[in-house]
């Protein structure tokens, strides 16, 4: 049975890391800010439901990808809480968010 009682927090970084794209994707044409943002919230009610489904990386930490658009969220499943690690496009090298743990 899904643990629905988790609560998500935020690396720092990785809020930044999505107000930067969906401000990229705001720039590109009115609205597709907010599909982005509307994407990444129907991802995390997918990990929030099933945090173990999407694949292990390392350890606890794994990789979701965002469907429509080309980003990941890497996250960590702790005892309490999915902590938000980063959320980058597939382009960037895959040890970008390493550096946050």
């Amino acid at each position: 049975m899904p643990n629905t009682n988790l609560k998500f927090r935020f690396h720092p970084l990785a809020d930044t890391d999505l107000n930067q794209a969906a401000a990229w994707y705001e720039s590109k044409r009115i609205g597709l800010g907010y599909e982005f943002l509307l994407e990444f919230d129907r991802l995390k009610k997918y990990i929030k439901s099933f945090p173990k489904m999407f694949p292990a990386i390392e350890n606890e930490t794994r990789k979701a990808s965002m469907g429509r658009f080309p980003y990941v969220v890497i996250y960590e499943v702790l005892k309490d809480e999915i902590l938000i690690i980063a959320v980058f496009h597939t382009k960037r090298h895959p040890d970008y968010w390493k550096s946050r743990r």
